[in-house]
């Protein structure tokens, strides 16, 4: 009970957490005068106020319970709870007993409640609301300095000055950087150009894990000397070296799929490649169709459907519908979507292939409420 002392008034931190009506005190095992009153939790004490004299009020810092442990209820005995404290403070305000031979107290709950404020007790303990309050008061503050400059009108103008300038450095060195970043990537471009053309006069020894790789690289590097309105002016001229360039960059790129391309993957891998040098839809269109009458070997096809392809002139027709036979035989059936998985190509062009193969005969769809598939045409493989 030496723990305890008088209670004024709460701290400006502190909250209530739990209450419980009835509750006896005992110093250790020892009954007190403190028998019946309400006792509350904070996250900062532990305060018990009598029932009959209100003035009658003992608080205990939490910052001395070391843990607390349960009695349970019996016949004739309260549930308890026994509440382990640590020495007394030296500074301690005035309390009900100065001396105590006991390190624990115990709480009787005589009208029940126990379970409940034990929980809340728990948590409580947990949170150490009160070590952080400590911390905070004990942490010195530091010292303002007020600063006398930049008063009045001319010291604002002063400030906006000085803001302006440090904007202008910053801008400059970004600028500089990015020169320099521009002057390096032509260079690494250039290797990577060379070491393309050393690897398809097959001069270098590389695994074909390492080809795959490679060539992604020289993807994200882009294109070293991008066809732009600057360089090559506007109108057919500009459309006319676009669509040169255009050729060039597609040249592996479209044998690997198949020998046709959609033009919205173009537009999205020739833009990718040119970096900050972006090429319009309507550009890109123009181009393509220019590539046909400059004899690069590939041209603008338009499907039924509306579908813009490009199409390289060494796939003909009859090798593509062939190619998707083939590929419908050797799988019994196929839809769109396992097809353009199969072969690794877009959704739209997959289905415009199958289409194209049915529109010749070659291929016959089942539409059903599983989807449309398409099987070999087997009466004109008797025929054959």
């Amino acid at each position: 009970m030496d723990r305890f002392y008088w209670l004024q008034k709460m701290d400006a931190n502190e909250r209530n957490v739990h209450s419980q009506n009835n509750v006896r005190i005992y110093d250790g095992d020892e009954m007190t005068t403190f028998d019946s009153g309400e006792l509350t939790l904070t996250n900062l004490k532990l305060i018990w106020k009598d029932s009959v004299q209100k003035e009658r009020t003992l608080a205990l810092d939490l910052s001395l319970v070391q843990k607390i442990d349960v009695e349970s209820a019996s016949l004739f005995k309260s549930p308890k709870v026994l509440v382990h404290l640590s020495s007394v403070l030296t500074n301690k305000p005035d309390g009900p007993k100065q001396k105590s031979q006991h390190n624990y107290i115990k709480l009787s709950f005589r009208s029940g409640g126990n379970e409940q404020f034990i929980k809340a007790f728990k948590n409580v303990l947990c949170s150490k609301d009160w070590e952080i309050i400590n911390a905070a008061i004990d942490k010195p503050k530091e010292p303002v300095e007020i600063s006398h400059r930049h008063v009045g009108i001319v010291g604002i103008e002063r400030k906006i000055h000085e803001k302006h300038n440090k904007t202008d450095e910053t801008v400059a060195q970004a600028f500089k950087d990015l020169d320099m970043l521009i002057e390096k990537a032509k260079d690494m471009v250039a290797i990577a150009d060379k070491f393309s053309k050393k690897l398809q006069e097959k001069e270098i020894s590389i695994t074909d894990d390492e080809t795959v790789a490679f060539k992604s690289y020289l993807l994200s590097m882009g294109i070293e000397n991008p066809v732009t309105r600057e360089s090559h002016g506007s109108g057919v001229r500009y459309h006319m070296e676009l669509a040169k360039q255009l050729a060039t960059f597609l040249q592996s790129i479209i044998e690997e799929s198949g020998g046709v391309m959609t033009l919205s993957d173009v537009f999205c891998r020739f833009n990718r490649a040119r970096g900050m040098e972006l090429v319009s839809p309507e550009d890109l269109v123009n181009a393509a169709k220019m590539m046909e009458s400059l004899k690069l070997n590939m041209k603008l096809r338009k499907f039924d459907s509306g579908l813009l392809v490009i199409q390289s002139l060494s796939h003909t027709e009859e090798e593509i519908i062939a190619t998707t036979t083939n590929k419908v035989k050797d799988a019994g059936s196929l839809t769109s979507e396992e097809f353009a998985r199969f072969v690794g190509i877009s959704l739209a062009l997959a289905k415009e292939r199958l289409l194209l193969a049915e529109k010749v005969g070659h291929l016959c769809r089942d539409d059903s409420v599983e989807g449309l598939r398409f099987f070999p045409n087997k009466f004109v493989m008797l025929e054959t």
